[in-house]
This record gives structure tokens, C-alpha cells and sequence, in this order.
């Protein structure tokens, strides 16, 4: 790995270490699509968005929409890491007493930019927000993630029709190509290939990347960037459960707790990685 890119693994694996640890600490949440999409949100907060973390609501800040709300536990942790809130109140994560719900939730965690849960409706959310900033002047841009297992759902593709016929040059989304979700390989539950003809028939720019390698993530978002006249979709090819050997490739850690031998084994394996990153 090329030097430049070294701090946006070693967050990244920072991250995955804390995703897995809220969701054992929990006994529930969503490990499998968190740990996929890592790579791609840490290039977002790390070297994409212009975000302030001391200042959350900055109104011409880039706006960020976890539409596979679920994947809360890669959102929070790239926040605290970010400097949004202490890295502590993570373990507040799925507690009555705490504010951080299983599902990503606006008004009591700073950064989040839309609360999302139901499926298809995060998107939604962001095409409104990109909208929004082409009526007022504004040069933000907004970004989503949306799960391949998602993309079943209509809302969906409401949204990329709606974003083709604005022009939407500020909408960048990125699909999690990860091919599992929580009832199986998305190849038998709902077949959604080939993604890049159907995107591009919708009137969006499409670029294919693997969603594990920085120096591809980054040209990606810095070509979404400089395309002008339609919105940008990326489609990332990741693994689910990526960091964690006996998650990978596994759809049953769709939305399931490792127990405490599990946590043990996933935590010494994303340490030894984080050594290894650290030199």
C-alpha cells in the first residue's frame, strides 16, 4: 500500500475494531455490511467531504446519507474517529439509556446527516438534499452508500431517475457490492446485474472499483467529482465482513453479535492487522 493511503487503513481497521466490539457489546446489531463498506466511508471523512467537526450543521458542509441505515456501526465509529463526539459514547451503542440507536439517527449524534432505517428511503433522502443545493447555489455535495441488497427495493430507482432528470452533478452514490444480504446471495434472492447497464440506462455516470483498495476509491470519487451534467454512481466490489476472517464471505453476520470467543478471535485479527498498518 502506497504510503499516502496508509492513515485511511489504519482508520479503517481503528473502525472495524470498534464496529465489532459495539455489536458484541450490545449482543446485536449489523456487522457484515459495516465492515464491507469501511473503506470507501473512512476515504469519504478522512479525505473527501469537507466536514467540520466542531461545527456539524455547517450549512454549506458536504452532506452524507447512510441509506443502508442498518450499517450503523461503520457510521459511528468513523464519526467518533473523525472528532464528531468521543469515542467513548460508542458504548452507548443499542442501549435504552444511551442515543445510539441501531439504525443511524440525526438529532442525537452529531454528524449524521439523516436518520435512515427503511430501506430505499435514504437514497431518496439524498437526491432531495443534492436538490436542494442546486436551487440554492450551494456547492456542497452529498454523498450515499446503498446496500446491493437494498437496491431491491423500488424507492430505489425512483430516486436514480429522479437524479438523472435534475442533473444532479453534486450526487455522488456508492452501491456496496458485497453480494450477500441477510437472506442469502443477492444473485438468488433478487438478481440485480448487470448494475453498470442498468445504472447508465437510469442516466448516471458509472465507475467500477474495487471497494478495498484506496488508490481506486479515491480516483473514483475524484472522477464523480469532475463529471458534470448527471450524477455519479460508484459500484465498490467489497467482502462482507471484510477484517474479520471467519465473517468473510458469510451472510449469516448479516445482523448477528459474536459471542465472546468470536469477539476474541475478530479482535486479535483486526490488532494484528493494525500492528502490521502501524509498522
Amino acid at each position: 500500500m502506497e504510503n499516502k493511503y496508509q492513515a485511511l487503513a489504519v482508520n479503517a481497521t481503528k473502525a472495524r475494531l470498534l464496529a465489532v466490539q459495539m455489536v458484541h457489546d450490545a449482543a446485536s446489531g449489523h456487522p457484515g455490511g459495516s465492515l464491507s463498506c469501511l473503506d470507501v466511508l473512512t476515504t469519504l471523512y478522512f479525505h473527501v467531504m469537507k466536514v467540520d467537526p466542531k461545527n456539524p450543521r455547517d450549512p454549506d458542509r458536504d452532506r452524507f446519507v447512510m441509506s443502508k441505515g442498518h450499517c450503523s456501526p461503520a457510521l459511528y465509529p468513523t464519526l467518533a474517529l473523525r472528532g464528531f463526539f468521543p469515542v467513548e459514547d460508542l458504548k452507548m451503542f443499542r442501549s435504552i439509556d444511551g442515543h445510539m440507536s441501531g439504525h443511524v439517527e440525526m438529532h442525537h449524534v452529531p454528524g449524521v446527516d439523516m436518520s435512515t432505517g427503511s430501506l430505499g428511503q435514504g437514497i431518496s433522502a439524498a437526491v432531495g438534499m443534492a436538490l436542494g443545493g442546486k436551487l440554492n447555489h450551494k456547492n456542497y455535495r452529498v454523498y450515499s452508500i446503498l446496500g446491493d441488497g437494498e437496491i431491491a427495493e423500488g424507492q430505489v430507482w425512483e430516486a436514480f431517475m429522479s437524479a438523472a432528470k435534475y442533473k444532479l452533478d453534486n450526487l455522488c452514490a456508492v452501491i456496496d457490492v458485497n453480494g450477500l444480504q441477510i437472506d442469502g446471495r443477492t444473485a438468488d434472492v433478487m438478481p440485480s446485474e448487470p448494475l453498470d447497464k442498468k445504472c447508465e440506462a437510469f442516466g448516471w455516470h458509472v465507475i467500477k472499483i474495487d471497494g478495498h483498495n484506496y488508490d481506486e476509491i479515491v480516483k473514483a470519487f475524484e472522477e464523480a467529482a469532475a463529471t458534470k451534467g448527471q450524477p455519479t454512481m460508484i459500484l465498490a466490489k467489497t467482502v462482507k465482513g471484510k477484517g474479520v476472517s471467519f465473517m468473510e464471505n458469510d451472510a449469516g453476520w448479516h445482523g448477528k453479535a459474536p459471542n465472546d470467543e468470536q469477539m476474541a478471535q475478530a479482535k486479535a485479527e483486526l490488532e494484528a492487522k493494525l500492528k502490521e498498518l502501524e509498522g
